[in-house]
């Protein structure tokens, strides 16, 4: 029995041809958090071609399979979910130590969903200032490589993320959030690889991440913006 009607928390990793990191995030995950907090870890997969599954079994984490789209992706996740917190975390997003009871005590404290800060396995001086950014609560400084922890009511009062998303669909879920809770930043960090902006060019993702903002900003739907990714930054 839970001491102190202590919330649990459900762990949501959507997955796809990651055998080179879910190993290394599933057993850090272990050691940055008390089990007893840790409802369960479910990995949701796209599709996989390579041994991401046989890694996820290794850990004894909860294995799904689903159509391919990181917003389907992570509903279903919440669906088999049974934790009363939700924590969706990206597969090559490193947690903070004690990130459980870290989040855990912002719930009690009447933060219905939030993030950590963010930090990239880089020295490179500009995508740190980008990460250093993350600290500001403003909707233009989030996006789902910082992770994100809500309640299961308020996740299902909102539907969820909207699967007609394939790209920004962390984004246009939490801006929702903004307008109806208290978002909550907090101070500590997770670490994400940049490994994107190695294969493609720091300078290139920077920019044109920027102008997804951007037209996200003036009205730009899923179906331009998802057109807009795969033309520059996809098949780049």
């Amino acid at each position: 029995m839970k001491q102190n009607n202590r919330p649990s928390i459900s762990v949501i990793i959507p997955v796809l041809n990651e055998e080179g990191f879910i190993d290394k995030v599933l057993q850090h995950l272990k050691e940055t958090s008390n089990p007893s907090n840790i409802k369960e870890i479910i990995c949701v997969d796209g599709g996989s071609h390579d041994a991401t599954m046989e890694a996820v079994n290794a850990h004894g984490a909860t294995f799904l399979l689903s159509k391919k789209g990181r917003a389907r992706q992570m509903n279903l996740g919440a669906k088999h979910a049974q934790g009363e917190i939700l924590y969706f975390l990206h597969a090559d997003t490193f947690t903070p130590k004690n990130f459980d009871e870290i989040i855990i005590n912002a719930i009690r404290q009447g933060h219905e969903s939030g993030c950590f800060r963010m930090k990239f396995d880089t020295k490179n001086p500009i995508l740190r200032f980008f990460a250093w950014l993350s600290r500001i609560n403003h909707t233009l400084c989030r996006g789902g490589d910082q992770s994100l922890f809500i309640k299961r009511e308020l996740f299902e009062q909102n539907e969820g993320f909207n699967e007609e998303y394939l790209i920004y669909e962390d984004t246009e879920f939490i801006t929702r959030l903004y307008r109806q809770t208290k978002f909550k930043v907090l101070s500590e960090a997770v670490i994400t690889s940049a490994r994107k902006y190695r294969e493609k060019g720091w300078m290139r993702i920077q920019f044109h991440f920027g102008m997804i903002h951007l037209k996200n900003y003036f009205g730009a739907g899923p179906d331009e913006l998802y057109r807009y990714y795969a033309k520059n930054i996809l098949n780049y």
